[in-house]
């Protein structure tokens, strides 16, 4: 069995402590309707955007990581063009969540730019899932997912429960149960599993939102960008795929013929990074890119940089995990390169709208570097 124990595994699980420093006065973290304290990098367009929250049972499968518990359950995160709204913004995380995975109320109080429960505008979209990285939770990839709402496309990012904190409707919070030492090729062909019964979900009839079938892709951050790719192999549905920094674990056994971009960090001179990447390129037989990020770092994906960076760095992560971490990037410029490569790989391969981004290095983003 393959067990997540790699450097890049271990930083996500370091970082679960907090990425907010306790550096918010008590006074407004006991006060009711305290001043927001940070916001969401704005997105790319100014087109009205949505969000809502779906809590999806899947009524074929016992829960794999807590059988007593019975069906699997998951919370999904939506992010929609959105018909014009006076409606409220929608709350970054909960108070609650927040305090079990970042140690701190603080990050309840950051802006978001999605109206929550807005009306979904007219005409079928292309639906982008996103999966987050192994012990984090679907918020931290609203950076993404609002940029990509505001550029036309539906977006549902998904919490796998038990890999991470999961705070469901009623209140409770589902604890991370595999944040020991879990099984990386079962947690990989699980959560394929789980983003398929989200696609089942999202492209029935009521599903809420107005999504294109036949323009489907997914994209995940660490072990969800691993099963990004896993989920393309076996789902016909999912077009294309991004891996954000996820290392594979083990050598597939057949070929995909789907188009994937890798988009990695420090990966170029990190040789145990590198092969895990290489022993998967090979069997990646249709379009393909790996790009490399040299000043990142495995969060430089997520929303971690900018929250730090507002924030400050937790005291519980310790210096020598920064630079993997973080690398040396600014926030600004992770955010901007990550929704760029992103959003250009899924016009291409979902509208087939092409982009000169993924044909060679760019002026524009100069921390990129073409590997293969």
């Amino acid at each position: 069995m393959s067990m997540i124990t790699t450097r890049r595994s271990l930083l996500a699980a370091a970082l679960l402590t907090a990425f907010v420093a306790p550096q918010i006065p008590s006074a407004a973290v006991a006060a009711s309707r305290p001043a927001p304290v940070g916001e969401v990098p704005a997105p790319a367009t100014r087109a009205p955007i949505g969000t809502r929250t779906l809590h999806l049972v899947d009524t074929s499968r016992t829960d794999p990581w807590k059988p007593a518990a019975g069906h699997r359950e998951l919370m999904v995160s939506l992010w929609y063009p959105a018909l014009p709204s006076a409606g409220p913004k929608a709350p970054y995380v909960s108070k609650e969540l927040s305090k079990k995975v970042l140690g701190t109320e603080a990050a309840a109080w950051v802006r978001t730019h999605a109206i929550l429960n807005a009306p979904v505008a007219p005409k079928a979209r292309p639906l982008v899932v996103l999966s987050p990285g192994f012990g984090m939770s679907r918020f931290t990839l609203t950076a993404l997912g609002e940029d990509l709402a505001s550029r036309g496309y539906a977006v549902a990012a998904v919490d796998h429960t038990y890999e991470a904190p999961v705070q469901f409707p009623d209140g409770r919070i589902e604890d991370c149960l595999l944040c020991g030492k879990p099984d990386a090729g079962a947690v990989i062909s699980n959560r394929a599993k789980d983003i398929s019964f989200v696609l089942d979900r999202l492209t029935a009839p009521g599903s809420g939102l107005r999504v294109d079938r036949d323009r489907i892709g997914v994209a995940g951050h660490s072990i969800g960008g691993a099963s990004a790719v896993e989920v393309a192999r076996t789902d016909r549905r999912v077009k294309a795929a991004v891996n954000m920094d996820g290392n594979f674990f083990s050598e597939p056994s057949t070929d995909l013929k789907r188009p994937v971009l890798l988009l990695g960090a420090q990966r170029a001179g990190d040789a145990e990074n590198r092969d895990d990447w290489e022993r998967t390129w090979r069997h990646l037989t249709g379009w393909k890119r790996w790009l490399d990020v040299a000043q990142g770092g495995h969060l430089t994906f997520t929303d971690g940089p900018w929250l730090v960076e507002r924030f400050g760095m937790p005291p519980a992560v310790p210096p020598e995990a920064v630079p993997g971490s973080f690398g040396t990037l600014k926030a600004d410029r992770a955010t901007a390169l990550t929704r760029a490569y992103v959003n250009a790989f899924f016009d291409r391969h979902l509208r087939g709208v092409r982009s000169p981004l993924l044909e060679r290095p760019s002026a524009a983003y100069p921390e990129v570097t073409f590997l293969k």
